[in-house]
């Protein structure tokens, strides 16, 4: 069992950047490959990017790719999202999750574990 807990959110003006956060309990996130979603308003869940566990190949959505970076650092148990030259169609709830495979695969079924999500917010 893997818990989950994004952090980082907030409020931000187009343009800016934000980390997000996910801390990760037990002893074997290293062990997964992880990945973050988001959300928007009315709309379904999307992949955002992915790290795998064994390779360390990254995987990221087009809208994303070029401003954000997904890494990890085993040692804390943490999982992180930078997201630099946020637009205002980057806002939306965060997700980060967990999953068995060793590939950063960006179908949302194939992850186990989820947070309960961190709201960021981008304004024009």
């Amino acid at each position: 069992q893997v818990q989950l807990e994004e952090s980082g959110g907030g409020l931000v003006q187009a343009g800016g950047s934000l980390r997000l956060s996910c801390a990760a309990s037990g002893r074997t996130f290293s062990s997964y490959t992880m990945g973050w979603f988001r959300q928007a308003q009315g709309k379904e869940r999307v992949f955002v990017a992915a790290l795998s566990r064994s390779t360390g190949i990254t995987n990221y959505a087009d809208s994303v790719k070029g401003r954000f970076t997904i890494s990890r650092d085993n040692a804390k148990n943490t999982v992180y999202l930078q997201m630099n030259s946020l637009k205002v169609e980057d806002t939306a709830v965060y997700y980060c999750a967990a999953t068995n495979s060793p590939v950063a695969t960006p179908f949302s079924g194939a992850y186990i574990y989820w947070g309960q999500g961190t709201q960021v917010t981008v304004s024009s």
